[in-house]
């Protein structure tokens, strides 16, 4: 029919979904692999860096030029080269200008970019950038020199490098931090003197060991400084690319008046770094509360812009060296730095060591110095041509000058010097004819015959370039030979790298040594008892017995339990979810009877929004203690104490059937006789002996036979021939004259 649209046929794709998924799941994993998470091994950088850099050095934003905003440089990289969040961008143009992050700072930033301790940079509207003086001239100096290869951008609007010129083994130097699909990196920064030394070693003997390479490369340079540890270990770290190191803090201990010391932390782990200064500040505040120590009367924090300085003042006669020990052990003032130098390599990810990124280092240099000398060598040998023509053309100039003046136009003239064509010309005579149509000049030497200034003709400027033709020769026989020697070429990278390291090269900051274990000398804490007090929000501390003693009243009546136990032991509470959870009594706040205390789920993986406590007694109960199990559905089942002596802070203490809880935890006796009270007045009265001993892990047997609707509401335990009394709907009731039944009866209602 006219005018009827014609819809294209449906084509449907038949394929396994495990394969499709597959599929797609292994082309996102390489998507973050290579381009986002892991660094190049030629240049050390991830894509963000990389792009980040390149696009400041296309806006001109130089180490000798004003610094600019950090988001005209976020916004401009976002819109040209990096199509993700502006955050991400951000945060790596704030690290790579960050002096603790980084062995070499990659950007000058102006402003508020952080701190050791954790602040975060300001907003980037706020905060202005520059390429650092170290960026301009080793990572992007030669990208006019056709070195690397570029491609489209996202849009295929602009090019951008696959890879940056950089001239040191950046990766080495300012270290990498990566978390990809199914792998990590993390590379340790170097000193750049060591780095470059080792390169050249490498570069005059490529058999070269590790062990030998580790004779200029000591170990990890950290921008923080500190003490690596365990010098022993580190060859095979540097073999296999993986391992741990083991940093250290720098504690110096001063003198102060009155025979007092006090320990001065000037140097901590790179691990550190941010919100770790804050935490190592709060550990040792909780040792002094959990009496790990009683010398530390005091701590703070002095650091600022000229450095670290956390000050610890300990009392009179302290043991400073055991402190020491106890800080290395107790908090991360020791920590461990995991090494796993990955990176991408080859296009592919790859695990180095110290000699494989070296190798790589080494192949890429000479792969950038072919290029760039090819690239000079042609644009000398171009400079010679035209050189070579211009000298010829001063030879015979006034030939030229009859030529161009008998000419009617560029064309004729430019065909007269280039293939002898005198048609179109007037000459003066003809022996001028006949020698111009002798006239061999190149293209290019005719073009610059033809644009050459009447000024040149003077006989300096003759002799400039004659001088300048010398330099061109020169130059070319000094690229041909780099070219075509690889010793020349070797000397070349060797002394680039030499100037390098004369420049930028510092001192070593963190130190290499074999330190022994450290061994600290825990002393004893002495057992007592303490009496443990938890208010109905969960708020829990313990206090001195005497403390209890004295406000016996009010702590009864403003807490939900009170338990009396042991300072060194743990305390057991058992949930409605049929869990139990265990908590060291030392980690309960010791204090006043007046103090708030602690909330438990703080102290404890119990959560008070899920789960409620229904018993909680001290753990040496158990070791002679039979439980009684009692839940909501009327389940009842007798446990030995001693199944919940283990060392996990949650267990299962007993299995429960669907929908129903735990209602009751008590400790049982052989003499004992058991109430069961329902919600709708149901009492069953029957010997304790009737329940059997079973596992924690059973369900249990019946306790009560509930009618419609109905739930247990609580169960008493009382001796035979002591007269018990509850309270039931405001009036007592003696559990010794309630009818004797047997377990799993209906039980006898009881009127309020």
């Amino acid at each position: 029919m006219k005018g009827q649209l014609t819809l294209p046929t449906e084509q449907i794709i038949r394929t396994e979904y495990s394969d499709v998924m597959k599929k797609s799941f292994i082309d996102y994993a390489m998507s973050v692999i290579i381009a986002r998470a892991l660094p190049d091994v030629r240049d050390g950088l991830k894509p963000v860096q990389r792009r980040t850099l390149y696009d400041m050095h296309e806006l001109g934003i130089r180490y000798d030029k004003p610094y600019r905003k950090c988001a005209r440089i976020v916004g401009d990289t976002m819109g040209k080269y990096h199509p993700h969040g502006d955050s991400s961008i951000y945060e790596a143009l704030v690290v790579m200008a960050q002096d603790f992050k980084k062995g070499m700072v990659m950007v000058d930033g102006h402003g508020n970019f952080g701190s050791i301790e954790g602040d975060g940079a300001a907003a980037m509207r706020y905060t202005e950038a520059r390429l650092a003086k170290l960026t301009q001239e080793v990572f992007l100096q030669d990208l006019d020199k056709n070195v690397v290869d570029f491609m489209p951008n996202f849009d295929e609007t602009e090019k951008e490098p696959q890879v940056l010129p950089v001239r040191i083994p950046n990766l080495l130097v300012n270290g990498a931090e990566g978390i990809a699909v199914g792998m990590t990196t993390s590379i340790p920064t170097h000193n750049l003197g060591e780095v470059v030394d080792a390169v050249k070693a490498y570069m005059q003997n490529n058999e070269i060991t590790t062990k030998e390479l580790m004779q200029y490369v000591k170990g990890p340079d950290f921008p923080t400084g500190g003490l690596v540890v365990n010098e022993d270990e580190l060859l095979d770290i540097y073999e296999t690319g993986m391992g741990k190191i083991k940093v250290r803090g720098k504690v110096e201990v001063e003198d102060m008046k009155g025979g007092k010391k006090r320990l001065v932390i000037t140097e901590i782990p790179y691990t550190m770094i941010g919100a770790g200064i804050g935490k190592f500040l709060n550990d040792v505040a909780a040792l002094v509360e959990g009496k790990k120590t009683g010398d530390i009367v005091d701590i703070s924090n002095q650091s600022s812009k000229e450095g670290i300085r956390i000050v610890i003042e300990l009392k009179k006669d302290a043991d400073v060296e055991n402190l020491k020990n106890m800080l290395y052990k107790k908090t991360r003032l020791e920590d461990t730095f995991g090494v796993n130098m990955l990176a991408v390599a080859d296009g592919k990810p790859e695990t180095l060591g110290l000699k494989g990124i070296i190798e790589h280092h080494v192949d890429f240099q000479f792969e950038l110095a072919t290029r760039k000398y090819k690239t000079l060598l042609a644009k000398e040998l171009d400079k010679k041509e035209i050189q070579e023509g211009l000298i010829k053309a001063c030879d015979v100039i006034d030939l030229i000058i009859e030529i161009l003046r008998g000419s009617k136009n560029v064309k004729d003239a430019k065909e007269c010097l280039i293939h002898g064509t005198t048609d179109n010309i007037k000459f003066k005579s003809n022996i001028s004819k006949k020698m111009a149509s002798m006239l061999r000049f190149t293209e290019r030497q005719a073009t610059a015959i033809l644009e050459m200034r009447l000024y040149k003709l003077i006989g300096l400027e003759i002799e400039a370039l004659q001088a300048e033709h010398e330099t061109t020769l020169k130059n070319i026989a000094k690229y041909e030979d780099i070219l075509n020697n690889y010793d020349s070429m070797a000397n070349v990278i060797i002394e680039d790298l030499e100037a390098i390291r004369k420049e930028y090269g510092r001192e070593r900051r963190t130190v290499i040594e074999n330190a022994e274990e450290v061994v600290f000398e825990e002393k004893k804490i002495e057992e007592q008892e303490v009496v443990l007090l938890m208010d109905r929000f969960g708020y829990t501390r313990t206090v001195e017995p005497s403390v209890y003693e004295r406000n016996k009243d009010a702590a009864d009546l403003e807490s939900k339990y009170v338990v009396s136990c042991l300072n060194t032991g743990k305390v057991c509470m058992f949930t409605n979810t049929g869990k139990m959870h265990q908590v060291k009594v030392l980690d309960i706040p010791f204090g006043k009877f007046r103090d708030k205390g602690t909330p438990i789920d703080n102290m404890s993986n119990f959560n008070s929004a899920e789960e409620e406590i229904v018993f909680i007694c001290d753990e040496n109960q158990f070791r002679i203690a039979t439980l009684l199990f009692a839940t909501k559905q009327g389940v009842v089942k007798k446990v030995s104490g001693e199944e919940f002596l283990v060392g996990k802070r949650t267990i299962a203490a007993t299995k429960l059937n669907d929908g129903d809880e735990l209602l009751s935890v008590q400790i049982i006796n052989a003499k004992q006789s058991v109430v069961i009270q329902t919600q709708g007045g149901y009492f069953l009265r029957f010997h304790g002996s009737e329940i059997s001993e079973m596992k924690k892990t059973a369900v249990g047997v019946r306790g009560i036979k509930l009618q419609k609707n109905d739930v247990v509401e609580n169960v008493y335990l009382y001796e035979e021939g002591k007269e018990t009394k509850v309270m039931y709907k405001d009036k007592e009731l003696t559990l010794n004259r309630l009818k004797q039944s047997s377990r799993g009866g209906s039980g006898n209602k009881q009127r309020g």
